[in-house]
């Protein structure tokens, strides 16, 4: 699956619900710098409940970001959130 349509599938869900619309560049500064991801807590939230883990981490390999970094950035939205993220539960 190429970068372009990896993105594409995310941005799609991660956009719909809400009017702060994020494109590829700003879903990947969050993921690498974190305590951005304040400033679009909708679309954050969708991108880590609503996206499927296998996309998130396409998404995140594809922008250069380390499954680490992706993780690591999970588990301080999911002290926000309260909730679970997938990647918890997918090896």
């Amino acid at each position: 699956m190429s970068k372009v349509n990896v993105d594409s599938l995310v941005l799609a869900t991660v956009n719909a619900p809400y009017s702060k619309k994020l494109d590829a560049a700003a879903l990947a500064a969050c993921l690498r710098a974190p305590d951005s991801m304040r400033t679009a807590l909708g679309p954050m939230s969708s991108f880590f409940y609503d996206v499927d883990i296998e996309l998130q981490r396409k998404f995140a390999l594809s922008h250069d970001i380390p499954l680490s970094m992706l993780d690591a950035a999970a588990a301080l939205f999911g002290t926000w959130s309260g909730m679970c993220w997938a990647g918890n539960i997918a090896a």
